[in-house]
C-alpha cells in the first residue's frame, strides 16, 4: 500500500472514531437532560415530561417547562460554550493551561459583575450585560498588552494571568467593603450556578451561542493548515494572524456571554479541551467534541450538586471540586514530560 493511501486510511479511522465518540457524547447529554427534567423535589416519570414537553397540560408543567427545562438548557448552551472556548485557546496558543479562567478574561467580568451587584443593585438582564462588557473589556487589554513583536502565546497567558490576579484583588476589595446583604448576592454570583437560569436569562445566552458559535466552527476547520506553521499556511492561502485573531474573538465572545449568564463556572473551559483530546486521540482541534463535553461536565455537576450533595450547592463548587485536581494532574504531566507551560 502507497504511502498515501496508508495516510489516507489512517485519516478515515480517525474521522470515524470522532464521530463515533461525538455521538456517544450527544447521547450522554440527551440523558442526562432528561434526568435533569425528570428528577427533583417532585421526580416525574419519562412519559409525563414527554407529554408536557409536547404541549399537555398538567399541574407539572410549570415545574418542567417553567423551572427545569430553563435551566437544562442553560448548562447544556453554557457548557458548551465553555468548551469552545477554553478548546481555542488550548490549540491556538499551544498550551493546556491557556483557559478563559485561568488568563483573566472570567475575572473581569467577574468584577464588573460584583460592582454591578454593590454599586447599583444590578440583576437580570442588566447583570448579564455588565459580565459581558466586563469580560470583552478585560479581553480586549490582554489582547493590546500581549501584542508587542506581534506574537501571542506565553506572553498572552502572562499577561492573562496577572489582569486575572489584578482584576480578583478589585473584586476582594469591593466585597470587603460592601455590607453583608450585597455581598451574600455577589458571593453567589461569583461561585457560578444555574439557580438563577429562568427563560429570561437564558434569552441572550442562546441567541449569542446561535450567532457566534457557526462562525467559529466555519473558521475552525483551518486550524489544522496553521499547525503546519504560518509559512505553509499563508502558501496555502490563509492569513495566520488573521484567523488567530477571529477565532480568539469568537472565544472570548463565547466565554464573556456563558459567564455573564451563569457567573465563573470553574475549571470548564480548562478541563473540556484535554478531556476530548484525549478521546479523539489525534484530532487536532477536537471543538465539536470538546463543546459536548462542556455540557456533560456541566449537565453532571447540576445534578450531583441539586441531587446527590448533603446541601444544594452552586455548581461552581462541584466543577471547583473536580477541576483543581485535574490542574495539579496537567501541572504534573508538564513537569514529567519536560514540557514548559
Amino acid at each position: 500500500m502507497s504511502s498515501s493511501a496508508t495516510l489516507r486510511l489512517k485519516r478515515q479511522q480517525r474521522q470515524r472514531r470522532t464521530r463515533l465518540v461525538n455521538a456517544l457524547l450527544a447521547l450522554t447529554v440527551c440523558s442526562l437532560a432528561v434526568l435533569g427534567l425528570c428528577l427533583g423535589v417532585q421526580s416525574l416519570a419519562l412519559d409525563q415530561v414527554f407529554n408536557i414537553l409536547i404541549g399537555q397540560s398538567t399541574e407539572q408543567s410549570f415545574v418542567v417547562t417553567g423551572l427545569r427545562l430553563p435551566r437544562v438548557l442553560t448548562a447544556v448552551v453554557a457548557g458548551a460554550a465553555f468548551g469552545f472556548a477554553g478548546v481555542t485557546f488550548q490549540v491556538l496558543l499551544r498550551n493546556p493551561l491557556a483557559s478563559p479562567d485561568i488568563i483573566g478574561i472570567s475575572a473581569g467580568a467577574s468584577a464588573s459583575a460584583v460592582a454591578g451587584i454593590l454599586l447599583f443593585g444590578a440583576t437580570g438582564l442588566a447583570l448579564t450585560g455588565l459580565a459581558l462588557m466586563g469580560g470583552l473589556a478585560t479581553a480586549a487589554v490582554i489582547f493590546l498588552l500581549s501584542q508587542r513583536g506581534g506574537t501571542l502565546g506565553l506572553r498572552l497567558i502572562l499577561v492573562g494571568i496577572g489582569c486575572a490576579a489584578l482584576l480578583t484583588a478589585v473584586t476582594q476589595w469591593m466585597l470587603a467593603r460592601a455590607n453583608q446583604w450585597d455581598v451574600l448576592a455577589a458571593l453567589r454570583w461569583l461561585t457560578g450556578s444555574l439557580n438563577s437560569a429562568f427563560w429570561p436569562a437564558l434569552w441572550p445566552l442562546l441567541s449569542g451561542f446561535a450567532l457566534v458559535a457557526p462562525f467559529l466552527l466555519f473558521a475552525a476547520r483551518s486550524v489544522p493548515v496553521l499547525q503546519l506553521g504560518d509559512d505553509v499556511a499563508t502558501g496555502l492561502g490563509v492569513r495566520p494572524r488573521r484567523l488567530r485573531a477571529t477565532l480568539l474573538i469568537i472565544a472570548v465572545l463565547l466565554i464573556a456571554v456563558a459567564t455573564a449568564t451563569t457567573g465563573p463556572i470553574a475549571f470548564v473551559a480548562l478541563l473540556a479541551g484535554p478531556i476530548a483530546s484525549r478521546l479523539v486521540r489525534r484530532e487536532s482541534f477536537p471543538l465539536v467534541t470538546a463543546g459536548l463535553t462542556g455540557a456533560i461536565i456541566v449537565l453532571s455537576a447540576d445534578l450531583v450538586s441539586q441531587h446527590l450533595a448533603p446541601v444544594n450547592y452552586p455548581v461552581g463548587v462541584v466543577t471547583g471540586l473536580i477541576g483543581a485536581p485535574f490542574l495539579l494532574f496537567l501541572l504534573a504531566r508538564a513537569h514529567r514530560q519536560g514540557i514548559s507551560i
